[in-house]
């Protein structure tokens, strides 16, 4: 049974030592894009192993709803592809989320939407949710977005592109972060039929037609990454996960490369991973960019083996489901390490003495990465996790998953 009070839990490990083979649960990326794409097709697709977070049910329900109000709750890529979605297929819709929700920017995405000849209006406070989307008709092809902020606004302008009667001409702004979020978006339009054109900044794709046919859903990346963590915290560790493909479209499969140099060696097999340990690294310098989801792991895991790590490209997590920045460093400096912050984009972890793992309460702010990525720490003694609800997010058996492998969960 899933873990679902929200409340503190204590955890820990008996021993240290990691086997086991875990299903991983499915990717609520590819979930999400596929739930758009099968609706722009009037849900002719059939889609398998979609996502069981609570994201992803999200999404369907908002989808599937005749309501007026859409309340994405704090589902930031929920709120992003469906302002999208009502605004090019003329739902009337007023979308709203949680109050942090309402505090994450849409500004950006906003204001491409109208450029293209979408009718938004803010319901409270420029730039942010609430927002009532009431109508469309396109005004140009050609719009230009920034590309050093959130690639779900890119994505979302991208799988709406088709059915845009003049299609999409987008100019990407100066540096383009989360590529691989792009990559991916394009890659699944493609395998429902739609042709788009890539040339350095922009991309173009001409009023086409979605073909419906089915998709297979990967097991999520970001869920494997904590995994890594454990296998690299571990004193003896064999885990096998199953349901990741070598040739990924998701981004956070920059674990594989990430934790190689951090003490975890990755084999493939038809359709599972192999983690087991090896040596680690002593410092390591990695740009974020484009897998900002895996910052909190790597950060953990860095503090815990007292590895310097130099965090760049994390400016996007400021405008997560909490501040991460400041929330890593929050709770990473409870076990007595230092940290630096750079500006917006660079946190340096530096551990220069052993973590003090001693009951510490960790503070997940309602951010389901927070609980996930501290949780490991447990194999180097016993701590306590707020607000256990917080991984329903993406990951609702990761609870007992963790018991699993035989940690003790109170």
């Amino acid at each position: 049974m899933t873990t679902t009070q929200n409340t503190t839990i204590q955890i820990q490990h008996p021993n240290a030592h990691l086997k086991g083979k875990i299903n991983l649960p499915s990717s609520k990326s590819e979930s999400n894009r596929v739930l758009i794409i099968n609706a722009l097709t009037q849900n002719k697709c059939q889609l398998e192993n979609l996502s069981a977070a609570r994201d992803t049910l999200t999404m369907r329900r908002l989808l599937a709803s005749d309501d007026l109000e859409l309340n994405v709750i704090d589902a930031g890529t929920t709120m992003r592809f469906l302002t999208a979605y009502c605004a090019i297929t003329g739902r009337k819709a007023i979308l709203t989320g949680t109050d942090r929700m309402c505090e994450r920017p849409i500004g950006i995405l906003v204001d491409a939407l109208r450029d293209l000849g979408a009718k938004i209006s803010y319901k409270e406070k420029d730039n942010f949710p609430p927002i009532f989307v009431y109508g469309f008709e396109q005004e140009r092809k050609k719009i230009v977005i920034r590309g050093d902020v959130s690639s779900q606004y890119i994505s979302a302008l991208l799988m709406v592109a088709p059915a845009l009667p003049q299609g999409l001409e987008l100019q990407l702004l100066g540096y383009v972060g989360s590529k691989p979020y792009i990559n991916m978006t394009l890659q699944l339009m493609q395998h429902f039929g739609i042709d788009a054109f890539w040339q350095e900044n922009t991309i173009r794709i001409s009023p086409q037609n979605y073909r419906p046919t089915s998709y297979f859903v990967e097991s999520d990346w970001s869920g494997a990454s904590y995994w890594y963590s454990m296998v690299s915290l571990a004193q003896e560790a064999e885990i096998e996960l199953f349901g990741l493909k070598e040739n990924s479209l998701q981004g956070d499969k920059a674990i594989v490369e990430i934790m190689d140099k951090l003490g975890v060696q990755t084999k493939f097999g038809t359709n599972s991973i192999f983690l087991t340990k090896k040596e680690a690294l002593t410092e390591l310098q990695w740009d974020f960019t484009d897998c900002p989801d895996l910052a909190q792991t790597i950060a953990v895991v860095a503090a815990a083996k007292g590895i310097s790590l130099i965090m760049k490209g994390v400016q996007s997590l400021r405008i997560k489901e909490t501040d991460r920045i400041a929330a890593i460093v929050q709770e990473i400096e409870k076990f007595g390490c230092d940290t630096r912050v750079i500006g917006d984009s660079e946190l340096h972890i530096l551990p220069e003495k052993t973590l003090q793992i001693a009951h510490q309460v960790v503070s997940t702010y309602k951010d389901h990465r927070m609980a996930m990525a501290f949780a490991p720490l447990a194999l180097l003694g016993s701590i306590r996790i707020e607000e256990t609800d917080v991984v329903e997010k993406s990951y609702p058996s990761f609870w007992d998953d963790l018991r699993q492998v035989g940690f003790s969960i109170q």
